[in-house]
């Protein structure tokens, strides 16, 4: 089960690192995220089918779940680095807050809220890492659902 899981994940943590970078494109940024669900769900697919027969809907669902999650894995870490990288090119902490209104900042600070929180390079990743352990548990879902499918249509 692993073996096939681990397999799936490889080739979609590929797809999840071409996807990463192409979300860097205008337009195509938009329908990225979107084809990164679907990478999700077809690695799941994809390491049900190389299981060995006979395939079971548990097995599927493993194998796809580890799919999923290396999946997940390897485009949660070129998005981090992606991001830091547009955050340094845009300017830093410096150019983002000057594009926040200062009656926001305000509203932040009587609340007790450093707004520098949330424009350093530390919030930046740590948001990412949030959001990448967020994708970590849709992608095993997703790729459990699809390896769950799979195994049970073409279980011989």
């Amino acid at each position: 089960m692993s073996n096939a899981g681990l397999k799936a994940g490889l080739v979609g943590a590929a797809v999840a690192v071409v996807l990463s970078l192409m979300s860097l494109l205008p337009c195509i940024g938009c329908i990225a995220p979107i084809l990164g669900l679907a990478a999700y769900v077809g690695a799941g697919v994809l390491a049900a089918y190389w299981l060995t027969p006979p395939r079971t809907a548990g097995d599927g669902a493993g194998a796809g779940a580890i799919a999923g999650l290396i999946t997940a894995l390897a485009g949660g870490v070129v998005n981090m680095i992606v991001g830091a990288a547009q955050f340094a090119i845009a300017g830093g902490p410096a150019a983002i807050m000057r594009d926040i209104p200062p009656e926001s900042l305000r509203e932040l600070e009587r609340a007790g809220i450093d707004p520098s929180l949330f424009v350093s390079m530390g919030g930046v990743i740590g948001i990412g890492a949030v959001c990448c352990v967020g994708g970590l548990v849709i992608a095993a879902v997703l790729g459990a659902i699809g390896g769950m499918i799979m195994a049970s249509a073409k279980s011989n």
